[in-house]
């Protein structure tokens, strides 16, 4: 919920510049003789460039082209930027060994998570699987009881990682664990 308020804020933001943009640049010349006196002025008639500057720019062989790459990967960068904001909705599924079988991300990060938090030390964990590329990734934060040291618990997450990688036997899979320790619960007293 907190990431699609996030895009709404950005898009009604990026909307709002957009407008005043598109204002200021169509706007009338007149409106320079009320701009903030902080504000540049470039040209004797209150305008960023005069006419006779933008011609002079577009007699020039570079201008044209210029103006155009940027533009364009500007918008090339921006739209990608966009499609990658809302992408990551839908996990893919992962192929498994027999033929015609799939298993969703969202299923094998369910039973990692629920093995991982079974092992001996560990309070709770939460696991991320990332598909693609031939190989699967599995991220899982792991957060330890307290009194209980990485090395109890790693030779049990290597067996976990060890199983998820048979049982995606073509693509191998990557293990990153990162471990945080739960601390002594100290009664306070007031």
């Amino acid at each position: 919920m907190r990431t699609a308020l996030t895009r709404c804020v950005l898009a009604a933001i990026g909307l709002a510049l957009l407008a005043t943009g598109t204002w200021l640049a169509t706007a009338d010349p007149a409106l320079g003789a009320r701009m903030p006196a902080w504000w540049p002025e470039l040209s004797g008639d209150g305008t960023f460039l005069s006419p006779a500057r933008v011609l002079d720019l577009r007699s020039q062989g570079w201008w044209t082209p210029t103006v155009l790459a940027a533009s364009l990967a500007a918008t090339a960068l921006g739209a990608l930027w966009c499609a990658r904001q809302f992408h990551g909705g839908g996990r893919p599924l992962i192929a498994l060994p027999a033929p015609g079988s799939t298993v969703r991300a969202r299923a094998l990060e369910e039973a990692v998570a629920r093995d991982a938090a079974a092992l001996d030390g560990v309070a709770r964990c939460r696991a991320r699987v990332l598909a693609g590329r031939g190989r699967i990734t599995v991220r899982l934060h792991l957060w330890l009881q307290p009194d209980t040291t990485p090395d109890a618990v790693l030779p049990g997450v290597t067996r976990l990682l060890g199983r998820a990688e048979s049982a995606a036997a073509p693509c191998p899979v990557h293990g990153r664990v990162r471990l945080s320790a739960r601390p002594h619960q100290v009664p306070h007293v007031r």
